[in-house]
């Protein structure tokens, strides 16, 4: 995965796992530590993790949430409650945490804020990074959560600027900033009958451009949010380009006709505007409804006067000098939030290094490329592609159901054809077992099978015993009678029965074909296939392809209700268009589509 990336931190956002779901190779990376924040209730929701190459980078402070209300592992004291020599800092304050729930009017407490796994911050001796996965704007019942949590999140971005920290922030922030980040900005203030200065003064997007130095705001600023203190590093590259979005919506197909919204960022410091040579998105990575956005680090960064070394910056004081490496990294140098001190993973080793060991790195061979930081690609649907294994998840990812079968051994295993009475309320007399006759052994599998008249028996000394090959002569006949009774001559005769073992055998003149009672397998067959098989989905109109089906989600009269569309990707409008490669005006419901017509 970081192969292809090629990046030496990586931030993945929306991993919709947790805890118990951690596994092998996504904690023991070879080379790599790990940082988590899962959801603390919600099963595959939310989660953001960071990856930090070893040998390029090593933080010296991580924490989890952006309010310092959660606690490292095994400790009871907070992460804002930790020495100042052990804290990263910037945590809101009192008043800043007021006016935040009270612009947002947030029935909530810091706890529950950061317990749905949204925020991981590292720190580095250059700067400090934060890995965000902001809520989105879904429906009216999460504004409050989602206008908290980014209040919030300013509030501790300007806090640690104010200390003299230099930021990094990163991560799908769900919010786009001006008209060039969004493909639907004119049909969004056309349905809702907007102008720019009220598109621009929406809550969330007003609060984000307060942050950004090029962040459009109308009218009077904030008050404490006067000066901007991040800069767009991906648009500073790009400051005119068209189209370059970071997310599509996957239920129209919307990536292959580029019809998104740029909501994931790379943003750092204004005094760090220098430090980048590169930034960009990875449109072409596929796999997910997001794609990756890039910044690289020059190799020389100019910090307090001179030009430094950028591993000297990116690792504990004393593992680079004028980058030469003086020291290897040691598990001395984890962090108590790193995912490989999780209790599942202590002191355990990744498989593949128990048969190989690279040697120590010179510098040279340790520096390799830049510094790139990558984020974006948050893990739903692209787990393949990457190498991390499929991630369960409600909506988009779902569990694995595991059938336990009982372990019988050889001995414990019936002989072939043997199978047990079924209890009655009536009991039965002790020793006397059934044999089913050959040919007759297969249970019921299926429900064609449950419809269909079974050959009934009789079991009588009457008649001599017949062989399955003789008795299922008249294997058409439709009814019989069964008898489970023994004879006084066979019951007393046990040599001839050993074990008290009951045969089951046919009594003469009992079969009769009912007149009309012939039943034709194939014609059952055929009648539940229909009834169970998918119907044949219809062709669009403009250009005759087989039709996909959705459902209405939308509250109303229609929720929950099945149509048809055409299976082609909207277009570059986000509208169906007429005589065009895109999705054409095709729409029926399903309730109104019959398949006899066709």
């Amino acid at each position: 995965m970081f192969d292809i990336l090629e990046a030496d931190i990586v931030i993945f956002q929306e991993t919709k796992i947790q805890r118990k779901d951690l596994r092998d190779d996504m904690v023991l990376v070879p080379g790599w530590d790990c940082f988590f924040s899962l959801p603390k209730h919600k099963k595959g929701y939310s989660g953001v993790v960071i990856y930090t190459r070893q040998s390029v980078c090593s933080p010296i402070r991580a924490e989890e949430g952006i309010t310092g209300i959660l606690c490292p592992p095994n400790s009871s004291t907070s992460f804002s409650g930790l020495p100042n020599d052990q804290q990263i800092g910037g945590y809101p304050t009192a008043a800043q945490a007021s006016k935040a729930l009270d612009s947002s009017c947030l029935a909530t407490d810091f706890a529950a804020l950061d317990s749905e796994g949204r925020c991981v911050i590292v720190e580095f001796p250059a700067f400090v990074l934060l890995g965000v996965y902001s809520p989105a704007n879904r429906d009216e019942t999460r504004d409050d959560f989602r206008l908290g949590f980014l209040n919030l999140l300013d509030a501790r971005v300007r806090n640690l600027v104010a200390m003299g920290k230099r930021v990094f922030l990163t991560g799908d922030l769900n919010v786009s900033k001006d008209e060039l980040d969004t493909a639907n900005a004119e049909s969004t203030m056309r349905k809702s009958n907007m102008n720019a200065v009220e598109y621009f003064s929406t809550p969330a997007r007003q609060l984000f451009n307060h942050l950004l130095e090029d962040g459009k705001v109308f009218g009077d600023k904030d008050a404490g949010r006067e000066q901007p203190v991040l800069w767009d590093i991906c648009r500073g590259f790009h400051p005119t380009r068209r189209g370059m979005f970071t997310c599509w919506e996957q239920k129209v197909n919307a990536r292959p006709a580029n019809f998104g919204a740029r909501i994931d960022y790379v943003l750092c410091s204004l005094d760090m505007k220098a430090w980048f040579s590169d930034s960009n998105i990875q449109e072409g990575l596929m796999g997910s409804d997001h794609c990756p956005v890039y910044a690289v680090m020059k190799d020389t960064v100019f910090l307090d006067g001179e030009d430094t070394n950028s591993l000297d910056v990116m690792n504990p004081e004393g593992m680079f000098h004028k980058g030469q490496r003086l020291r290897e990294h040691t598990i001395k140098d984890m962090l108590p939030l790193s995912g490989k001190l999780i209790p599942e993973f202590d002191r355990r080793q990744n498989i593949r290094d128990m048969f190989k060991r690279k040697p120590s790195l010179s510098s040279e061979q340790s520096r390799g490329d830049p510094v790139m930081l990558q984020a974006g690609l948050p893990l739903q649907s692209q787990n393949s592609m990457v190498g991390l294994p499929s991630v369960p998840s409600p909506e988009r990812t779902s569990g694995l159901i595991q059938t336990n079968i009982p372990n019988t051994s050889a001995t414990n295993k019936r002989a072939l054809g043997e199978i047990a009475m079924h209890q009655t309320s009536k009991r039965t007399r002790p020793g006397i077992k059934a044999v089913l006759i050959p040919g007759h052994e297969k249970a019921q599998q299926s429900l064609v099978d449950f419809l269909t008249p079974k050959d009934t028996w009789t079991a009588s000394s009457s008649t001599p015993f017949l062989s399955g090959a003789q008795f299922c002569q008249n294997s058409s006949t439709a009814e019989c009678t069964v008898s489970s009774t023994l004879s006084p001559e066979t019951h007393q005769a046990g040599a001839a029965l050993p074990g008290g073992t009951m045969y089951l055998e046919p009594v003469q003149g009992s079969c009769k074909t009912k007149p009309g009672a012939m039943h034709d397998p194939i014609e059952s067959k055929e009648s539940w296939s229909k009834l169970f098989t998918k119907p044949v989905a219809p062709r669009c109109e403009g250009h005759g392809e087989p039709c996909i089906s959705l459902k209405v989600t939308k509250s109303g009269m229609n929720s929950g209700r099945y149509f048809w569309i055409c299976p082609r990707p909207i277009g570059p409008n986000g509208t169906k268009e007429k005589g065009t490669q895109w999705r054409c005006q095709t729409f029926i419901w399903c309730s109104d589509w019959n398949t006899a017509i066709i």
